[in-house]
């Protein structure tokens, strides 16, 4: 549907700018932007591998694992119906450290996995389990200790003080995350008084 609406979007504005006699500006907005998408992926790409790079340094040296086991009592506050051994845990702590630092397109596929484990866990059913909101939850709103994407993009458009974003960001994706967790169990509770699991 998507692809509909962006099609329709150029078509109107292709055909707007006809009738208006300024496709000069169409076509000189059109390599404009095409040259700064191309600015911006490689600004991006460079901080991302960076950080990707420091991920896999702190992986390899067990500092995510001794990260995810000083989370794991939370989680399991969170997901009392997963077991503590299964894989579905694993994935959504990974998911979680990759969130933490900034890392949304490492934490994508961590994220899927864990949907994955935990339909299984729900018995393949095609509703979602209370696990599956409070993990699609606190996904959503994950605390970010680190916005790598947005400082590459200041970066890349010559902030004075690119990382002048970090402290908003971790006051703002704090609130964000407790407000998703507090909503979740409100929802929870009101369903289990209702009757329902």
């Amino acid at each position: 549907m998507i692809n509909y609406i962006w099609v329709g979007m150029t078509l109107i504005g292709v055909i707007y700018a006809m009738v208006n006699g300024t496709m000069d500006a169409v076509n000189e907005a059109l390599f404009k932007g095409a040259k700064e998408a191309v600015t911006l992926c490689f600004g991006l790409m460079s901080i991302l591998v960076f950080w990707l790079g420091l991920m896999k340094i702190a992986q390899d040296s067990g500092l995510l694992d001794k990260l995810s086991a000083l989370f794991r009592p939370f989680i399991r506050l969170l997901f009392p119906e997963i077991p503590a051994n299964h894989p579905a845990m694993g994935y959504i702590l990974s998911n979680m450290m990759a969130n933490f630092f900034g890392l949304g397109n490492a934490a994508t596929p961590l994220g899927i996995k864990a949907m994955e484990q935990l339909k299984i866990l729900n018995g393949g059913k095609d509703s979602a389990s209370r696990s599956m909101i409070t993990f699609l939850a606190i996904n959503t709103s994950s605390i970010t200790l680190v916005p790598t994407t947005v400082i590459a993009i200041r970066m890349t458009y010559d902030s004075a003080s690119p990382t002048d974003i970090v402290f908003p960001t971790i006051i703002a994706t704090v609130i964000s995350a407790v407000g998703a967790i507090l909503i979740d169990r409100y929802f929870h509770r009101k369903r289990v008084r209702n009757g329902r699991r």
